[in-house]
């Protein structure tokens, strides 16, 4: 269990690595650009809007942080190792598939909310990437979610202890 464990912080620390590099571009979209030495911006329009980016940059953070807290979860659960596996699958995917989800929300006209038209913009092929995996994984989160509180409400250990 515990190279699952390692792994899925791993694989958090890569979801983060991601909403940190949108901090960045949360930065350029509010100040128009790069302040290359202070004073002296590099002026350019970064796509989507400051929202977006603040958007893409916690829901990053917060999805590493399901994931890393997800295996410290199966661990302090003493999840067996089966379930441990699917759980962190679902949990890793979910990281991964939210971020796809934001970046493609920022990309798209649309917000990736939809894969057509909606009363943010047009539907586009950065609605259909941003939103595709983000759907699936909206549904195989809650389902990791039950399978935890079964876990942690059941009181059976893999060690034997309650």
């Amino acid at each position: 269990m515990t190279r699952i464990v390692r792994r899925m912080i791993g694989h958090g620390a890569v979801v983060m690595l991601f909403a940190l590099a949108a901090g960045f571009g949360l930065a350029m979209s509010l100040v128009g650009g790069f302040e290359v030495l202070p004073g002296n911006i590099l002026e350019f329009e970064l796509p989507g809007d400051s929202r977006a980016w603040a958007r893409t940059h916690v829901g990053g953070l917060l999805n590493g942080l399901l994931v890393m807290i997800g295996a410290l979860v199966i661990q302090a659960l003493h999840v067996p190792e089966r379930s441990g596996r699917h759980l962190a699958w679902m949990l890793v995917g979910t990281g991964y598939a939210n971020t796809i989800f934001y970046w493609g929300g920022l990309l798209s006209a649309n917000r990736a909310l939809t894969f057509g038209d909606n009363r943010h913009g047009e539907g586009d092929l950065m609605s259909v990437i941003g939103l595709l995996p983000a759907l699936v994984f909206a549904f195989v989160s809650m389902i990791a979610m039950v399978i935890i509180a079964r876990h942690a409400f059941s009181g059976d250990t893999a060690d034997g202890s309650s």
